[in-house]
């Protein structure tokens, strides 16, 4: 991957951390600073926002050749969180998730690209219930910088838009003043942090 350089004057929020020469190496996703949303639209007015607390994932990452790099990761259906209880339960169900049966959603790269200094296109397979699908996220190097433990850190963000009836996730129900009750439409947002392993 590319190094990262934050540019002079820029708000503390968006600029990245000193950034490292060399990023390149095996990471794993430290999942008590990462984090996996979504979003949907509710009853056709509102936004209803999630996320996944149990997190796995792996990366390789490759400055001097962007394409050599991959990853992975796992995500724990039952860690569903709307902050609200029946909602979450709903969706544990066998309407959306079905937990019980299908534990994990799974995403495999087979694909890097470079696409601007700091945005780097994963392609892979998502994988939810019984589905395996190809999607492409752009995601934007972040920052890069050594922790104060030691640990060598890399941040990215990105995000997709996916139909989730296209992985099975049908389950809906009509307003009586038109559309459905759940948006086919989900943005699926990454906020990831990478630890490189020793």
């Amino acid at each position: 991957m590319a190094k990262h350089r934050a540019e002079a004057g820029s708000e503390d929020f968006d600029a990245a951390t000193s950034a490292l020469a060399d990023v390149s190496g095996d990471y794993t996703v430290d999942p008590s600073h990462t984090r996996i949303g979504f979003r949907a639209r509710h009853a056709m007015v509102t936004t209803i926002r999630g996320s996944f607390g149990d997190l796995e994932g792996r990366a390789h990452l490759d400055a001097a050749a962007p394409s050599a790099s991959s990853a992975s990761l796992r995500i724990g259906t039952a860690s569903v969180d709307t902050g609200q209880a029946d909602r979450d339960g709903h969706l544990r169900s066998a309407d959306f998730f079905d937990v019980e049966a299908h534990p994990a959603i799974l995403f495999t790269s087979t694909g890097v690209e470079q696409v601007e200094e700091d945005v780097f296109r994963v392609t892979g397979d998502l994988t939810i219930k019984d589905a395996t699908r190809p999607v492409s996220v752009d995601f934007t190097l972040t920052g890069s910088a050594q922790d104060p433990f030691g640990s060598t850190r890399v941040g990215f963000e990105g995000s997709l838009v996916v139909r989730r009836s296209e992985w099975g996730l049908t389950w809906n129900t009509p307003l009586d003043t038109g559309g459905v009750l759940v948006s086919d439409k989900v943005q699926i947002e990454f906020d990831v942090s990478l630890v490189r392993t020793a």
